[in-house]
């Protein structure tokens, strides 16, 4: 496509304008005789693409980005985000870094035209999705698919400096000097639902995470979804759209207010951090527990069903079994059944669950380990979260017990 070629001219160009300083300062290290890595970035969704594009762009260049979801699968969009737009306005910015002729903006117009970006509405997840696949293209990102992180472990460069030992799914062992852990909603603990649904059979329950749901099956159906975020919406709406009848219940009365949109201005997202820990807490409790609204896009794709959609606000599960073939699900204003339950209950907090970093999730300090909030400000959910320094790294629980955690940087929703 000319456009397209054009503008990934224009990419070259812009690039090479802003490389100064050009200078080479890394230094190479080995490892038993072997290279070693600057930076492993694990996760090659939006997060790791943009962290290993800043740092090629501080000429920080000996890296390696892996992600264990095939070629093309990388993060929710195309896979489990069940929604057809992004939440954000179409001129959302971010992953350019500032340049912009990698905005999706310059990349959608290179295709469609000034007057098509001007009439679009929302940016499709279907076409965020290819924006990242062509940034990742454009930009020559050194990506390795169908690769997971399993173990990790300090070991030390032949120099004698500290590095990290990554076990990867193929059985290959990596040296690498600073490790960022890019992997997504649950990548410091789980996709969470309730135990009661958990034993459940696995073909009648499932959550909103994962990718394989069968819709088609449950056209004809009663389907009971438990959430009031959107992503509980966006899974009863398929549902709908496949031919169920769906119920979603809510533990709390939904709400239209989105709070994490509140989280997008600058002096939020830059200088949150430089806050003392009373007022961090208190700004992260206040959006955790106000929790994330219906989208009014969303609500209207659900509403189209009217005739095959309640919502129980204020009704949440207490208990669920197997009775007679179906599911007989326990709530507040008595038992409903349903032939098949959709969890949209979020993540929890729990780094003793993620298998890369069980061995030594005991030394990594959580919030309740630095911080005790004021009486009646306690949150047991937020005291889970892992306190980070400032450059997102684990801190130790004990000083002096693993120092090398500070070379393990989070860039994820803990």
């Amino acid at each position: 496509m000319a456009g397209l070629a054009a503008l990934e001219a224009d990419v070259a160009r812009d690039l090479e304008a802003i490389a100064h300083p050009r200078t080479e300062w890394m230094v190479p290290r080995l490892h038993a005789g072997k290279p070693a890595l600057d930076v492993l970035i694990v996760g090659g969704g939006q997060s790791g693409l943009v962290t290993a594009f800043g740092l090629i762009r501080e000429r920080v260049r000996n890296i390696l980005v892996v992600d264990r979801a095939p070629a093309g699968k990388e993060g929710p969009w195309v896979t489990f985000a069940r929604m057809p737009t992004l939440r954000s306005p179409k001129d959302q910015t971010g992953p350019d870094l500032g340049i912009p002729s990698l905005t999706f903006q310059a990349w959608y117009e290179a295709q469609h035209g000034a007057a098509a970006f001007a009439k679009l509405h929302l940016i499709t997840s279907v076409d965020w999705h290819e924006y990242l696949q062509w940034y990742r293209r454009v930009l020559g990102l050194p990506v390795r698919n169908d690769v997971a992180a399993t173990a990790i472990a300090p070991g030390r460069l032949d120099d004698g400096g500290p590095c990290l030992l990554v076990t990867l799914s193929t059985g290959e062992v990596l040296a690498t000097r600073k490790l960022v852990l890019a992997t997504g909603q649950d990548g410091t603990g789980e996709w969470w639902m309730p135990d009661f649904v958990r034993d459940l059979p696995a073909d009648r329950r499932a959550h909103t995470c994962e990718l394989d749901i069968d819709f088609a099956r449950l056209k004809g159906k009663v389907v009971a979804v438990l959430g009031a975020g959107a992503s509980a919406m966006d899974n009863a709406a398929v549902a709908l759209e496949h031919g169920a009848e769906v119920h979603l219940f809510t533990r709390r009365r939904p709400t239209g207010i989105q709070p994490f949109r509140w989280l997008t201005f600058a002096g939020f997202m830059r200088h949150l951090g430089d806050m003392p820990d009373l007022w961090r807490w208190r700004f992260m409790a206040n959006i955790l527990n106000a929790r994330e609204g219906f989208p009014a896009d969303t609500y209207a794709r659900v509403m189209a069903f009217a005739d095959t959609f309640t919502m129980h606000a204020e009704r949440p599960w207490t208990d669920a079994r197997m009775q007679d073939g179906r599911i007989r699900i326990e709530t507040t204003r008595g038992p409903f059944h349903a032939d098949f339950a959709i969890c949209g209950t979020g993540t929890r907090q729990n780094v003793h669950l993620r298998p890369e970093l069980a061995s030594f999730a005991g030394k990594i300090a959580m919030w309740n380990d630095r911080f005790t909030p004021p009486s009646g400000e306690e949150d047991p959910l937020l005291a889970a979260y892992p306190y980070l320094g400032p450059d997102y790294a684990f801190l130790e629980k004990t000083p002096g017990e693993a120092p090398w955690l500070a070379d393990i940087h989070v860039f994820g929703i803990g």
